[in-house]
């Protein structure tokens, strides 16, 4: 078979892979991104009058450097100067381990700004009006607390949270309390633009499940991960939803299996929060499904049925699928797997 053959077969298997769905070309969509090294610039200080040096670094980085030392280390601000900058040196000194093994890894970030920047280019092609951040923002912190974050100006980029699934340190109770392996399995290179992305939609689309019914949450995580899957069409769906390619694969092709445990079960329309819990958000398994089975099976569930309105409603933008209620996207999708 001529090559050309062969690359072109490739192409169009590759496109019907992606939902059958034509990727809009946003090669020609600017978008301005910087990079700074927070996590570099923190971990040279020198030690002698670091105080100084500490309140040097804050006024480089604004907003950030002192949500870092209070929300991220979680140092009191009535503490002196003086505690505050003996406790971020103790840090310092602690993780200088963690903070040689992203340099390693993440020597050059150019490869994860470039994926950033094509899914905010997605980001800019289907919701115009929003506000593109202008900068990434990498950094470490403790292991077992936050890693990727959106602020007001700048996506932020926790490294110490991206080390590879089988990094020792994330094998700790200590973290292990926090994130078991289910969640550290994730902690890969691949997720941070995900990660990205994720806070962007769920910053223009926060959650809100007070008194909302099990479908309703399924349908709205639905539509979220469809969008997810519209702003990094290249990413494999099994990604976007958390899973390993295994689970993704067994839920489609179980997928009539976990609609009917929804279903027989009367679960659609329960306002009960200890139900909801066990189908919605993250979990190591569900429990009526087996050991093997992932959590967080309603947002697949729902993605599914997301994904049918939109197959009848191709003319539908984006933005105009975010808007529309639950219960329409529900009922007019007669989702029957």
């Amino acid at each position: 078979m001529p090559n050309k053959l062969l690359i072109l077969i490739l192409v169009l298997l590759l496109a019907a892979c992606n939902n059958n769905e034509k990727i809009p070309d946003v090669s020609g969509i600017k978008i301005e991104l910087t990079t700074e090294r927070f996590e570099r610039d923190l971990f040279s200080l020198d030690t002698t009058g670091f105080t100084a040096k500490l309140d040097q670094l804050q006024a480089k980085y604004p907003s950030f450097g002192e949500n870092f030392i209070s929300a991220i280390l979680g140092a009191d601000p009535r503490w002196s100067a003086d505690s505050i900058s003996s406790y971020v040196k103790s840090f310092v000194r602690s993780f200088r381990n963690v903070y040689d093994s992203t340099q390693v890894m993440y020597k050059d970030f150019t490869p994860y700004e470039n994926d950033i920047r094509k899914g905010l280019q997605f980001v800019k092609y289907y919701f115009p009006d929003y506000k593109i951040p202008k900068k990434i923002i990498t950094y470490i912190g403790p292991l077992d607390g936050f890693g990727d974050i959106l602020a007001e100006d700048a996506i932020i980029v926790g490294l110490h949270h991206h080390l590879g699934r089988n990094y020792t340190l994330y094998k700790t109770d200590l973290v292990q309390e926090t994130y078991p392996e289910y969640l550290t399995n994730r902690f890969e290179p691949e997720y941070i633009a995900i990660n990205s992305i994720r806070n962007i939609i769920l910053d223009m689309y926060p959650e809100k499940s007070e008194d909302k019914t099990l479908i309703q949450q399924m349908v709205e995580n639905g539509k979220r991960l469809y969008a997810l899957s519209r702003l990094m069409p290249y990413t494999e769906a099994y990604k976007l939803m958390g899973y390993t390619k295994t689970q993704y694969d067994d839920c489609l092709a179980h997928e009539k299996v976990i609609w009917n445990l929804f279903v027989q079960n009367n679960f659609l329309q329960t306002i009960d929060n200890n139900i909801i819990k066990n189908y919605i958000g993250e979990g190591p398994k569900t429990q009526e499904l087996g050991e093997a089975s992932p959590g967080n099976i309603g947002s697949f569930a729902g993605w599914q049925i997301v994904k049918k309105y939109m197959e009848k409603n191709p003319k539908l933008s984006l933005k105009q699928l975010m808007s529309t209620d639950p219960e329409t996207v529900f009922s007019e999708a007669r989702y029957k797997p």
